[in-house]
């Protein structure tokens, strides 16, 4: 019973010992837990960035508790998560939000998305940002690809 004991407690300890942390802070988390990313804006063209206002706004629904931008060149990207309750008026959420953005911001091109996994794809692009791991025209592309994915998941 002695042996069983000790081989328990050294599996135990050796398993948690060999946990060298998460690679992305946030995006391992990010299903799980609110992780309010700051905005990111990958192009610094002449328009007025917007991201920072835009957060405020989605967030004053009440159905949205943590959102994820990128400012892109032509189009923002805004993904958002919907509190479980809401969870079942998830279209009647995003024509709402679609609507509101359209009258706030007229002239701007909005893509959103309650998908998790653009909101991870988010999160983890910008981390990548935040950390120099990518340089701007790899973020582009990057940035790219998440757009493609959101209209196949559409």
């Amino acid at each position: 019973m002695k042996k069983i004991m000790y081989v328990l407690a050294s599996v135990c300890l050796l398993s948690g010992c060999g946990f060298n942390g998460p690679e992305h802070k946030d995006s391992k988390m990010a299903l799980v837990k609110k992780t309010q990313p700051s905005p990111v804006r990958l192009s610094n063209t002449g328009n007025k960035a917007i991201s920072g206002q835009l957060k405020k706004d989605v967030l004053g629904f009440d159905s949205i508790y943590d959102v994820a931008i990128i400012e892109g060149p032509k189009e923002t990207l805004v993904a958002y998560k919907v509190r479980h309750l809401h969870r079942f008026k998830m279209k009647k959420i995003e024509k709402q939000l679609n609507a509101f953005l359209k009258k706030r911001y007229p002239g701007r091109k909005f893509i959103t998305s309650s998908d998790y996994k653009i909101f991870l794809e988010t999160v983890r692009l910008k981390e990548d940002m935040d950390e120099h791991k990518i340089s701007a025209g790899k973020a582009k592309k990057r940035f790219k690809d998440i757009i493609k994915l959101k209209q196949e998941l559409t």
